[in-house]
């Protein structure tokens, strides 16, 4: 299940919420970027509650280096939105809050979910390979 949360929905407590009965978080960069945003903003240290897997440093130890995108291909994982990058994913979030753009927001919400849903490919690619437990 994928939960994806906008504007006024973003807070400690829906976040939160929808992280009920998770014990661990994976991400591709979280260290750096993810969990200190969410820090910032939310004023929640998400490393204090939950433990946090960064993938990005298994694949480091394999000389898989570069984006998530970069992996993702290196891997054969596919996308459906192949070509998307995350310059465009702040380009459709920019045109849907000046212009409230649906399709662009549509188009954003399904590249954040192939991010989210892929991440749990490179797990699985990744751990069955080189055992990263």
């Amino acid at each position: 299940m994928v939960v994806q949360l906008l504007r006024d929905e973003i807070t400690m407590d829906k976040l939160l919420q929808a992280l009920d009965g998770v014990h661990t978080i994976y991400t591709y960069n979280g260290s750096r970027f993810d969990l200190p945003f969410i820090k910032d903003s939310l004023g929640i240290d998400l490393l204090s509650i939950f433990t946090h897997h960064d993938l990005m440093y298994d694949c480091w130890k394999l000389n898989l280096k570069g984006g998530l995108k970069v992996v993702e291909s290196r891997l054969g994982i596919s996308r459906r939105l192949d070509g998307i990058t995350g310059l465009d994913a702040v380009m459709l979030w920019q045109k849907y809050e000046r212009e409230g753009d649906q399709t662009a927001l549509q188009l954003l919400l399904q590249y954040n979910k192939e991010d989210v849903t892929n991440l749990r490919v490179l797990r699985e690619k990744l751990w069955e390979a080189h055992s990263f437990k």
